[in-house]
């Protein structure tokens, strides 16, 4: 049996604060071998894109880097810079966890595809442009033509994640380094983008390190899991062996935290809190009369109910118009045509003269750093909602204590500022805000989708019993699955706009009446509990290794 070639190897890497010598990674050992791929799991600040980027020598100034990174048996710390560029690109590649912020929003993409081939090959500006028309082709851009003309914003993020991995695959590079690729984008397209990362790997024989707090995504497509915590390694072992047996206390924790689907709640059989009717959202601005109108229907008219209590998960790919309804639902987004009722009685949630209704509709955004005020403290970040009520300056102080309280915030953290807390922290802090005028309706608009595993796992635990105890409806938007399965009494399904099917959770998981629903439920494995701590892949339909047409996967019936 012959052995790959070793392309990757780290000895002993150890990361530290030269100012206190606090360690931040340590005794961490890595081999990756031609065509091999690796999963790297653990919690946010376990040290998993620090490691990777130290192997690169990607890491800031001002930290402390010992032991060895050997990149085909040579020395990457050693390396001059001239040796040290002309490896990167070439060698090894990196696709970053966002693309928006990795591609140069003032350069065209034709001139940054064309960037890393012009620096290590030897091809003319033809034979460049030939290139990169056929990798555009490939990776599934229909007008490559126009694309190397286009600017990164006018991409959506799964073909800005796409032009990245086209970025890096351009010069075949015997390693590439995947951090978080798939975590903004929706079952669909994460599939999407990774049966297509790891097609161009297996063409140019590349080995795969693939960072993720997705653990049926590594489950699914990776040959061994190392798994971190607290800049140390604790386990490591084949994907199929860790899954079904995890041995190290951390791993059962991390696999424990998976969402699991909960048992069916009664539903409330009074009268809608929200109901919509025939709504629907277009962008743009219509034109005048001397003018064609360009607006563009972003949400295709839409009747929905939600129950006194009721959680009613809208699910469907990026740019189907979740989000577009759900904001026009609290008045964050206007609505073309159609009407909402908050029980029972019209209301318009633009009027501002209706501050008694919009207080009783709240939201929970996705990313808590950028909508929570920066210059704010939480305290009074929580507070701000309470402007417009009734309540006393007393009874506002008591009910902002209720809700830190409530949320698992303590008292001391009233005066601290957003940056001076963790993520999970502050999704604490943004459900506090949501939640201190005591709502009837709320819609959570991806509200766990950037929590690492056991922090989302607490953040849902929180939902659910605040969720119970103050008995408010909720809109849950999400591109989660598992996470919808745990949460959701029922699911909207949305495509394009429109609402192509509705119904109660187990109903919509189990037997979807819709070719779409079908395809976005088989997009992502699921992950069930087997006896010992374990886990255990199924396909919620169709597996898509039955015809044998994915040799390299191991793990087609039970990890």
């Amino acid at each position: 049996m012959t052995t790959a070639p070793l392309l990757l190897e780290a000895r002993n890497l150890r990361i530290s604060l030269p100012q206190n010598g606090r360690d931040l990674v340590h005794d961490f050992n890595l081999q990756l071998t031609e065509g091999e791929i690796v999963g790297i799991v653990g919690e946010s600040g376990s040290g998993k894109t620090m490691a990777v980027r130290a192997l690169m020598r990607l890491l800031p100034d001002g930290l402390q880097v010992t032991g060895e990174a050997l990149f085909r048996g040579r020395k990457v710390f050693d390396l001059p810079d001239p040796e040290l560029r002309r490896i990167r690109g070439a060698g090894m590649a990196m696709v970053f966890q966002e693309p928006m912020t990795s591609l140069n929003p003032a350069l065209t993409l034709g001139l940054q595809l064309d960037e890393g081939l012009a620096l290590h090959s030897k091809l003319s500006a033809a034979e460049r442009r030939a290139r990169i028309l056929g990798m555009l082709t490939r990776i599934g851009i229909e007008a490559p033509e126009a694309a190397l003309r286009a600017y990164p914003h006018e991409f959506s993020g799964g073909m800005r994640q796409r032009i990245m991995l086209a970025i890096a695959m351009l010069n075949a590079p015997d390693v590439l380094i995947a951090d978080e690729p798939t975590t903004a984008l929706d079952a669909v397209i994460q599939r999407d983008v990774l049966e297509l990362m790891l097609e161009l790997a297996r063409d140019s024989g590349t080995a795969v390190l693939l960072i993720s707090h997705d653990l049926s995504m590594v489950a699914r497509y990776t040959s061994r899991i190392i798994v971190m915590e607290q800049g140390q390694i604790v386990e490591a072992a084949p994907t199929a062996r860790l899954m079904a047996s995890p041995q190290h206390p951390y791993t059962r924790k991390l696999l424990s935290a998976l969402p699991v689907r909960g048992a069916v709640r009664p539903r409330d059989s009074g009268a809608p809190v929200i109901e919509v009717r025939g709504l629907a959202v277009d962008y743009g601005r219509p034109g005048g009369l001397f003018r064609r109108s360009n607006a563009k229907r972003a949400v295709h008219p839409v009747d929905l109910a939600i129950a006194p209590g009721e959680v009613v998960a809208l699910v469907g790919g990026s740019g189907s118009g979740k989000t577009s309804l759900g904001r026009a639902i609290v008045g964050l987004n206007p609505f073309s045509e159609g009407e909402i009722r908050f029980r029972g009685q019209t209301f318009d949630p633009r009027d501002r003269s209706r501050r008694d209704i919009r207080l009783q509709c709240q939201m929970i955004f996705q990313d808590p750093y950028s909508s929570l005020d920066p210059r704010m403290p939480v305290g009074a970040l929580v507070a701000e909602p309470l402007r417009h009520s009734e309540l006393g300056a007393t009874q506002k102080a008591a009910r902002v204590t209720e809700m830190l309280a409530a949320v698992g915030i303590p008292e001391a953290f009233r005066s601290r500022y957003p940056h001076q807390m963790s993520g999970g922290q502050r999704q604490r802090v943004a459900i506090a805000r949501a939640l201190v005028t005591h709502p009837a309706f709320v819609v959570a608009d991806e509200p766990v989708s950037a929590l690492d595993m056991t922090v989302r796992a607490q953040v849902l635990e929180l939902f659910a019993s605040l969720q119970q105890r103050f008995g408010f409806s909720c809109l849950f938007i999400s591109h989660d699955l598992a996470v919808v399965e745990q949460v959701a009494d029922r699911v909207v399904v949305m495509h394009r706009g429109r609402v192509v099917e509705q119904g109660p959770r187990d109903a919509i998981f189990d037997q979807p009446q819709q070719a779409y629903t079908r395809k976005l439920l088989s997009a992502i494995p699921a992950l069930d509990p087997v006896a010992g701590g374990g886990l255990r892949l199924r396909w919620r339909f169709d597996d898509p290794d039955a015809d044998g047409s994915d040799a390299d996967s191991s793990l087609g019936e039970t990890v």
